[in-house]
């Protein structure tokens, strides 16, 4: 299998080797092998403002994969001296209201980083949402990966909100990418100065469990990594609104913003390759 023999190469050569190696490859070669993707994360760039490069998007992507790929094989150690936390009380101050945070996260930097140093340094209980990727050998990897890591992977099927709940309900920490509507049953709404369809199940679970959203982005920082984690969202806020779809929309509004924030720290690490905005299939945006 590929991922696995890329994992146990990755795992064997140092950081300061790979990450370069991989950082030049995406950029030269990644236009061209991934020629698709390379022109609609071009298009989401253009949303975010002028100057930015899909080639060195897709440079940082390729960063996440070999550090992703080396993850399982670093030790404690080089987890814990290579990332630093921004605002991590937050964290534990929502845990200490009972419930687990919900951090939401744009597809940016090196998410699985901060998945490690939770699991493996904080010894936090984490619980990811991931979508299942084909072919379900790719999933299963990622699954094992992040198992080793210390964080218990949610399938994004029928049985995932209940099981998030539960995760909520047992205070464990609660990772959601959410900058992209994998199931397409979304809220549409300005992202960026365009209308986008982004998730709805961030704003359902903070709404039904009682539990914060927390923005959250981990950017590459150098050689290091930095998660930087918001002010919590509490569904409290929202009482005025109607319980229900009207609820849940004015949720969203608020947290796309802070994430629109977010990825404009760091645009050119941001690795949404596929389409998501509405005018994504009728717009040439290469």
């Amino acid at each position: 299998m590929i991922l696995k023999t890329a994992s146990a190469v990755c795992r064997r050569l140092p950081l300061s080797l790979t990450v370069p190696v991989a950082e030049y490859a995406g950029r030269a070669v990644g236009p061209r092998l991934l020629a698709d993707q390379a022109g609609t994360l071009q298009g989401h760039l253009n949303r975010v403002g002028d100057g930015y490069h899909a080639e060195y998007g897709l440079g940082s992507y390729a960063r996440y994969w070999v550090e992703s790929f080396g993850l399982g094989g670093s030790s404690d150690v080089v987890i814990d001296r290579g990332f630093s936390f921004v605002g991590y009380e937050r964290i534990e101050d929502v845990r200490a209201t009972g419930v687990g945070p919900l951090l939401v996260l744009p597809h940016v930097g090196g998410w699985e980083w901060a998945a490690a140093w939770l699991g493996r340094i904080a010894r936090a209980p984490v619980t990811a949402v991931a979508e299942q990727l084909e072919p379900a050998d790719v999933f299963d990897w990622f699954v094992e990966l992040r198992s080793e890591l210390g964080v218990e992977v949610v399938p994004l099927d029928q049985s995932a909100f209940a099981a998030t709940v539960n995760a909520v309900h047992r205070t464990e920490i609660v990772c959601l990418l959410s900058d992209r509507d994998i199931a397409g049953t979304g809220f549409v709404v300005d992202f960026f100065g365009d209308k986008a369809r982004v998730p709805i199940g961030p704003a359902v679970l903070s709404s039904r469990t009682k539990a914060p959203l927390l923005p959250t982005a981990v950017y590459f920082w150098g050689d290091q990594r930095l998660c930087l984690v918001g002010e919590p969202i509490w569904p409290g806020e929202f009482a005025d609104y109607p319980r229900g779809r009207q609820r849940y929309e004015a949720i969203t509004r608020r947290l796309v913003a802070e994430l629109e924030v977010l990825i404009a720290r760091a645009p050119e690490q941001w690795h949404l390759l596929g389409p998501n905005w509405l005018s994504d299939d009728q717009t040439d945006i290469g």
